[in-house]
C-alpha cells in the first residue's frame, strides 16, 4: 500500500511558515508598541531624578518640581505623537517598499532610540529619552498599521480572522514582558534603567535576522507589483502546497477588479460614497475601541489595588496580572473568531465591558459601607481587561484589512492608525482631569462609549467571516450604493500599478 506524500505534509508546513511569519512580524511589530507602552512606568521616578540631577549639573540650580513634572509627561507623550508620524508614514512605506521591507527598514528607528536611550546616562541629556521616545512612537506608529497588513494579505480566507488577530496578541504580549522586565528585582533598579529602555532593540534585531527568510505578501507582489511568479512562489510557501490554482485564481479577479485605479489617499476615502459604511465603521469602532477606557483601567489599577488592601510592594505583580488578562483573552479570541465570527466578539465584548463599568462604578460609590467592595472593583478590572481582549482588542485592528480593497487599504490603516494615537494621546492628557472632576462617576463616559459600540456593531458592521476580499468589497459594495453597484469590471488582466501614490 502507498501513501501519498502531500497530505500529511501540507498542513505542517503551511502551519510552519505562517507562524513563523506571525512571530517574525510580531516581536519587531506590536510587540514592541506594548512592551514600549508599559516599561516606561517602571523607571519614572528614576528619569524623573535623572532629569532633575542633569539640569542641577549644568545650571547650579534644581529644576522646580512642576518642571520635572512637565519634562516627564513630554517623555511619556512624545510615544502617541511619534506614532501619529508613523501612521501617516505607514501609508507610503507600505506602497513603496512592500509590507515585508517597511517593516524591516522600520527597525531604523529602533536602533537610533535604543542608542540614545543607553547613552543617555552617560551623556547627561534627558533630551537624548525624549528624542528616542519619539523615535519608538514612530516605529509603533508604522509597525502597527503594516504588519496586520501584511499578515491579513498572506493569510488564507479561512485564517485570516484568527491570523490577524495575533497582533493583539503580540501587544498584549509585549505589555507584560514590559511588566515582567520592569520589576524592581529585574531591569527596574535605579542603575539600570538606560538598559531597560534600550532592551526594545532585541526585538528589533530578532525581527531582522529573521523577516528576510520568509515571503512577502502574494497580493501586494500580484496586485501592486504585477510579478506572478514571486506571487506563485510566495503563494505555495506560504500554503506548503504546489496546488495554489484556486486562490491564484481569487487573486487575478481582485487585481482586475483594480484595474487601473490608483492608491487612495486618505482624504478620498471620505470623499468616495461607495466607500462610505467602511469609512464610517472605521472611524466609529476606531474610536469607540480607544475610548472605551481600558488604556484608563491600567492607569487606575495601581490606585484601585492600593485601595483594596494590597501591600505596596505586592501592587506591581498586581498590574502584571492586569496585562496577563488581556494576553489571555487575545489568544482565547483569536482560537474562537472564525468560528464566531467578528460581529459576535465585538458586540459581546462591548456589551460585557458595558456590565463591568457598571458594576466598578457602583463598588467605588460604595467602597465605604461595605468592607468587600473594593475587592469588587478589583474583580471588575479584571473582568472587564478581559472583556476587551475578547472583542475590541483584536477584532477592531482587521477592520481596516477586510473592509478595504488592494486600492485603499493602505489609505485605511493611515485613517485608522492616525485616529488611535490621536485619541491615546487625548487619553492620556485629559484622563487626570476627568478622574479628578468625576470622582467615583470617572468611567461614566467610557460606559457611554461601550454601549454605542457595542450597538453600531450589531446594526451596521457586515460579518465578514469565511469571505474573500473580493467578496466583502462587492457585498459593502451593493450595501452603499444600492442602486448604482453593478459589480466590478473584470475583463482586463493587465500588470496594474493599483498602489501608485
Amino acid at each position: 500500500m502507498t501513501q501519498e506524500p502531500e497530505r500529511p505534509v501540507r498542513p505542517r508546513t503551511q502551519g510552519r511558515v505562517l507562524f513563523l511569519v506571525i512571530c517574525a512580524a510580531g516581536i519587531g511589530g506590536t510587540f514592541q508598541f506594548g512592551y514600549n507602552l508599559s516599561i516606561i512606568n517602571a523607571p519614572t521616578l528614576h528619569i524623573q531624578k535623572f532629569t532633575n540631577e542633569t539640569w542641577q549639573a549644568r545650571t547650579g540650580k534644581p529644576l522646580p518640581d512642576h518642571m520635572v513634572l512637565l519634562v516627564w509627561s513630554l517623555i511619556v507623550s512624545l510615544f502617541p505623537m511619534g506614532g501619529l508620524f508613523g501612521a501617516l508614514l505607514a501609508g507610503p512605506m507600505a506602497i513603496k517598499l512592500g509590507r515585508k521591507k517597511s517593516l524591516l527598514v522600520n527597525n531604523i528607528f529602533v536602533v537610533a532610540a535604543a542608542l540614545l536611550f543607553g547613552f543617555s546616562h552617560k551623556a547627561g541629556s534627558f533630551e537624548m529619552i525624549m528624542l528616542g521616545r519619539l523615535l519608538m512612537g514612530v516605529s509603533a506608529g508604522v509597525s502597527m498599521n503594516v504588519q496586520p497588513m501584511y499578515l491579513g494579505e498572506s493569510a488564507p480566507s479561512e485564517l485570516r480572522g484568527a491570523v490577524a488577530m495575533t497582533s493583539a496578541i503580540f501587544t498584549a504580549l509585549g505589555i507584560v514582558m514590559g511588566q515582567v522586565v520592569g520589576l524592581r528585582e529585574l531591569m527596574g533598579g535605579p542603575q539600570v534603567w538606560p538598559l531597560l529602555l534600550a532592551s526594545c532593540l532585541v526585538p528589533g534585531v530578532i525581527q531582522l535576522v529573521s523577516l528576510p527568510l520568509l515571503p512577502e505578501s502574494p497580493r501586494y507582489l500580484l496586485i501592486d507589483c504585477g510579478d506572478t511568479e514571486a506571487c506563485l512562489a510566495a503563494l505555495q510557501l506560504l500554503r506548503g502546497t504546489q496546488d495554489v490554482a484556486e486562490e491564484m485564481e481569487e487573486m487575478e479577479e481582485e487585481r482586475a477588479a483594480c484595474q487601473g485605479r490608483q492608491a487612495r489617499r486618505p482624504w478620498e476615502l471620505f470623499q468616495d460614497r461607495g466607500l462610505r459604511r467602511q469609512v464610517t465603521s472605521l472611524v466609529v469602532l476606531g474610536s469607540a475601541m480607544e475610548l472605551c477606557g481600558n488604556d484608563s483601567v491600567y492607569a487606575y489599577a495601581s490606585s484601585v489595588f492600593r485601595e483594596a488592601g494590597v501591600p505596596e510592594e505586592k501592587i506591581q505583580y498586581a498590574i502584571i496580572g492586569t496585562g496577563s488578562c488581556e494576553l489571555f483573552a487575545t489568544f482565547v479570541s483569536c482560537v474562537v473568531i472564525e468560528r464566531v465570527g467578528r460581529k459576535v466578539l465585538l458586540v459581546g465584548g462591548y456589551s460585557l465591558m458595558t456590565c463591568w463599568a457598571s458594576i466598578f462604578t457602583a463598588a467605588l460609590c460604595l467602597k465605604s459601607s461595605f468592607p468587600w467592595m473594593p475587592y469588587l472593583a478589583v474583580s471588575c478590572v479584571f473582568a472587564f481587561i478581559l472583556s476587551f481582549g475578547i472583542g475590541p482588542a483584536g477584532v477592531t485592528g482587521i477592520l481596516a484589512t477586510e473592509l478595504f480593497d488592494q486600492t485603499a487599504r493602505p489609505a485605511a490603516y493611515m485613517v485608522c492608525g492616525a485616529l488611535m494615537w490621536i485619541m491615546l494621546f487625548l487619553v492620556g492628557i485629559g484622563f487626570p482631569f476627568v478622574m479628578e472632576s468625576l470622582s467615583h462617576f470617572l468611567f461614566v463616559p467610557f460606559l457611554g462609549v461601550c454601549v454605542c459600540g457595542a450597538i453600531y456593531a450589531g446594526l451596521f458592521l457586515p460579518e465578514t467571516k469565511g469571505k474573500t476580499f473580493l467578496e466583502i468589497s462587492e457585498d459593502l459594495h451593493r450595501l452603499s450604493l444600492p442602486v448604482q453597484a453593478q459589480g466590478p469590471t473584470r475583463s482586463s488582466r493587465e500588470v496594474i500599478q493599483s498602489t501608485e501614490l
